[in-house]
């Protein structure tokens, strides 16, 4: 089974349920206004769908539902994927407070609504009262037949959109043609400019640096000199004022060990300035006074200072300039060259038809076969000779969802003509072709638990049963719950809810009880009779449950 229980704090007009769900078909009944739909609705809000502070009952700061599943395995990548931890239960939980604000959580975790409604859709499927609605829109017509087709159109939404993409690009770059050629001269002279320049990427930092030495050349000469003549040339001179230090403590070296320590530390210090005398006399030898470079230099340095004036743009920042104007200048030669637009565009197309060909082609071999299957539910249903037709028919143009356009259409006995499903007059057939069309498409989904919300209304008599036995069946290999004012159908339950409703200081709250032996026989005479109940309506219903009188009673 896959649906273990669900309770409900705070909902509408109950305030407290708790709720053990079994194994098979369970059958949801009670008086008209008592709230056998409110547990649908209770279900669906958990399972994510919209909510409000209607769902609150009067009185109280929120309500709570949560409802515990047992965890199919197929769903552990899912909840990896969300971060969930995989169990063999799986507790869903959703609160919404006064103020319609409202929160979802799985196993414990918080997460989205769309995430609740994600997995839901993979737990249950709801079938409503009014399904046979969805039956007149094109959209809902066309997925119903992809899903018996096991037809996928998430790589012909994306061809389509690639092919609209290619058509948009084209038509742009046709209509942009002659501001795409100004664009394009402007930004080739701009580029030729630029160009003359060829600014280096760290050229502006580089001249900035010569230019600083060249124009301040005698001040580095002069502090070389000066740094010369202190470290070496003087006559009270750094090198010779450290050799006379060195001298001084190897002499004492024999009487005081840590002096020769010392010494070699000195002597270290006293090589490196010597290196440093060397390479400050060849800087000297190398810093010559250039005027022609540094000429050079500040007319390359106002070259850069000129440019970047003009396009209003930082100097270190012209290498990047030129760098963007090539690639924009290269992205309107690929906009303005409408062979190859025209060569993307077709390409497009036929990617997209190609695609579209292979779904039509799973749609025309499924639409007789789902046909067929909807046909045959169809006798069982009180519309015996009935026929019930999938019909395909070319589009005004390819769209999003492919090249025809799907509708259903339905005789509802024999020797009529097939039309199409909005335009069948009584409801009860309508209720029936929604029903036949649910019980057979229902083992297209891997949802283990169906629920069925009162789509036996309009069906009464032998059909009634032949419902509760389609119920019944499913209920072998899915669980099932249904809300039904029908005791025929009812009666073929392996699980008997009865919701009813009360009045206590002022407030109409509703309760959901099991019923099993008697008080399921006086349940099915109730349907079966009303509120007085007789002796008949009782052998009746006994009868139908497939119990003696005396057990009955």
């Amino acid at each position: 089974m896959s649906l273990k229980s669900i309770a409900l704090r705070d909902f509408v007009i109950v305030r407290e349920l708790d709720l053990e769900l079994m194994d098979g078909f369970t059958a949801l009944t009670g008086e008209t206004g008592a709230g056998k739909s409110i547990l649908v609705g209770a279900l669906q809000l958990v399972l994510g769908a919209r909510s409000d502070a209607g769902v609150v009952r009067e009185g109280a700061g929120r309500c709570e539902i949560s409802a515990e599943f047992d965890s199919p395995a197929r769903l552990a990548p899912w909840l990896e994927h969300a971060g969930l931890e995989p169990g063999d239960i799986l507790l869903l939980r959703r609160t919404v407070d006064a103020q319609g604000k409202s929160r979802a959580w799985i196993n414990g975790s918080a997460v989205t609504v769309t995430q609740l409604k994600d997995i839901g859709s993979q737990l249950v499927d709801i079938h409503g009262q009014h399904a046979w609605q969805s039956l007149t829109r094109p959209d809902a017509v066309r997925g119903l037949l992809d899903s018996y087709a096991g037809v996928s159109t998430d790589l012909l939404s994306l061809r389509w959109q690639e092919w609209r993409m290619a058509q948009k690009i084209l038509a742009q770059a046709k209509d942009a043609r002659g501001s795409l050629e100004r664009d394009r001269e402007r930004l080739a002279w701009q580029i030729g400019e630029l160009g003359k320049l060829a600014p280096g990427e760290q050229e502006w930092e580089e001249l900035n640096a010569q230019h600083g030495r060249l124009s301040n050349i005698q001040d580095l000469r002069d502090a070389v000199q000066t740094a010369v003549d202190a470290l070496r040339e003087a006559d009270d001179n750094a090198l010779t004022l450290l050799s006379r230090a060195i001298h001084a403590l190897e002499k004492q070296a024999h009487i005081e060990p840590q002096f020769k320590e010392l010494a070699e530390v000195l002597n270290t210090a006293l090589a490196q300035m010597d290196d440093a005398v060397h390479s400050l006399r060849a800087y000297a030898r190398d810093a010559e006074l250039d005027p022609l470079r540094l000429a050079e230099l500040d007319e390359r340095l106002a070259q850069w200072i000129s440019l970047a004036r003009r396009y209003r743009q930082a100097p270190a920042e012209l290498p990047e300039l030129l760098k963007s104007w090539k690639a924009e200048l290269h992205a309107l030669d690929e906009a303005a060259d409408l062979v190859q637009l025209e060569r993307n565009e077709n390409q497009a197309k036929a990617a997209y038809l190609k695609e579209a060909s292979q779904v039509s082609c799973l749609r025309s071999q499924a639409a007789p076969l789902l046909a067929n299957a909807i046909t045959q539910a169809m006798q069982g249903l009180g519309m015996q000779g009935g026929r019930f037709e999938v019909v395909l028919a070319p589009a005004e143009q390819p769209a999003q969802h492919g090249l025809e356009q799907a509708e259903f259409l339905v005789a509802g006995h024999g020797g009529s003509t097939p039309r199409p499903v909005g335009k069948v007059a009584s409801g009860g057939e309508l209720s029936r072709i929604a029903l036949a069309i649910a019980v057979t498409t229902s083992e297209l989904g891997q949802a283990q638990t169906l629920v069925f919300d009162e789509v036996d209304s309009g069906v009464g008599g032998a059909v009634a049963e032949t419902v509760g036995r389609l119920m019944r069946q499913l209920g072998q290999d899915r669980q099932v719950m249904a809300v039904t004012h029908l005791p025929q159908v009812a009666a073929f339950a392996n699980q008997h809810l009865v919701v009813s409703k009360r009045s206590e200081q002022g407030t109409t709250l509703s309760s959901v009880e099991h019923v099993t032996g008697k008080l399921r026989v006086t349940e099915i005479a109730r349907m079966l009779g009303g509120e007085r109940l007789s002796g008949a309506t009782l052998a009746h219903a006994t009868e139908m449950l497939g119990q003696s009188p005396e057990d009955a009673m």
